[in-house]
């Protein structure tokens, strides 16, 4: 009897082949988010995640939003505004917690992270110069997920949420400057800028990033006379291309650094964190040798600070002096106008919350976007940032592990 001619099929199936492994794509699908807006309760914090149009356009979307008696106060928006928008206001912050999904500004504190319970997402500030351990070490326990809305990326790689607060702070610094320098407040009693036959003021700004671009530009507009130092020269080129002046920009050179200090009316401290933390690049020494009554804004202070001399201040107590300088280091500046940063901030979390229904969840969320992912920093009760892991010397898993397992 003559062989049986062989099909493709069963040489294929007779061969050594071994399939490919994949990650199974993820099926998309709405999702409707419950979320808590608790009132803010550290830091004399005024901002609120979400404007009352906002939680509208969510609740329309199918979205449930609960809302913390007076948690919009400090940005003027009222019970009634959120009420009318479709929220249920609570009495507790018990009550609050009890969404899955919590919106906050400020890292919740101790007391606050009691009411958490294990699947729940947080979305707040995470400001490593002031963060501990102990803190890191409460949501792992609560088994929640944890993003840091300051590492959220856009598809760019830009910062959305930093680049808006650092608008707000350094539009905001040459107000809080001016107000300091005045004899009012036991300054200098010299005005920011100059006029007609009088030396302008001298400011410097340690940084060339937004922050120092608003500043620069409120400064030069006022009449000052401004120095930038950075230690990256295409963020010096990109900052006098930006404002179109010509002003004094240096690398972060001792020498240079000190002598300009020596004769500045104002400083501004506005380096972007490296590794986790913004390294001191103005000594006690160099704080010694300036004026009597100038003023250092060390708007870096959530990070740690860049001038060995700053510590943490708020908006009740804002300034202190050392060596005869003001200092002044409040990490929430953008709260002083409280109701222009929660508009800006809503703006951004409204459609990346519309996105994420869409996605199916935060979780597809930070599966599917790598911009997003990089907010992570507790994944489900594991710490997931080696910038936190490092600084406290802890244990940390790679996220995108995790998510592969699907823990």
């Amino acid at each position: 009897m003559p062989e049986k001619k062989r099909t493709g099929f069963e040489a294929l199936a007779k061969a050594s082949l071994s399939p490919q492994e994949q990650l199974m794509k993820i099926k998309r699908g709405n999702h409707s988010f419950f979320i808590g807006l608790p009132k803010e309760i550290a830091l004399q914090e005024n901002r609120i995640s979400l404007t009352p149009d906002a939680v509208a356009l969510l609740i329309n979307n199918g979205h449930e939003v609960w809302v913390e008696s007076n948690a919009g106060a400090g940005s003027k928006f009222t019970d009634r505004a959120y009420s009318e928008a479709g929220a249920k206001i609570v009495y507790s912050p018990q009550e609050v917690y009890k969404a899955d999904f919590i919106m906050k500004i400020e890292l919740p504190t101790l007391e606050e992270m009691e009411y958490f319970k294990p699947g729940q997402t947080l979305i707040s500030a995470l400001q490593l110069g002031y963060l501990n351990e102990e803190r890191v070490q409460a949501l792992q326990r609560k088994k929640v997920t944890a993003l840091a809305y300051e590492f959220i990326e856009d598809k760019v790689g830009g910062m959305p949420i930093i680049r808006a607060m650092s608008e707000i702070a350094g539009s905001t610094v040459m107000l809080i400057a001016a107000e300091y320098l005045s004899t009012a407040k036991n300054g200098r009693g010299i005005i920011l800028g100059g006029i007609t036959g009088v030396p302008p003021t001298k400011v410097v700004i340690i940084g060339a990033g937004t922050v120092a671009e608003y500043a620069a530009r409120a400064a030069l507009s006022l009449g000052a006379e401004i120095q930038i130092f950075d230690n990256h020269l295409y963020k010096l080129r990109r900052i006098k291309h930006t404002l179109g002046n010509q002003f004094y920009t240096s690398t972060i050179d001792t020498v240079t650094l000190s002598e300009s200090l020596k004769n500045a009316d104002v400083v501004i401290g506005a380096l972007r964190a490296e590794k986790g933390k913004t390294r001191h690049v103005v000594s006690e020494e160099m704080v010694k040798a300036m004026k009597q009554d100038s003023l250092i804004i060390d708007l870096s202070i959530d990070q740690g600070g860049c001038i060995a001399t700053s510590e943490i201040t708020s908006h009740a107590k804002p300034v202190f002096r050392k060596y005869g300088v003001i200092h002044y280091c409040v990490p929430n500046v953008a709260a002083r106008v409280a109701n222009t940063a929660t508009t800006a901030l809503s703006n951004i979390f409204t459609p990346t919350i519309l996105r994420a229904a869409e996605e199916g969840g935060i979780e597809e969320m930070i599966y599917a976007h790598n911009w997003f992912m990089r907010g992570v920093y507790i994944y489900k009760g594991n710490l997931v940032s080696e910038f936190i892991a490092r600084k406290f010397k802890m244990k940390f898993k790679n996220i995108e592990l995790l998510m592969a397992a699907r823990v």
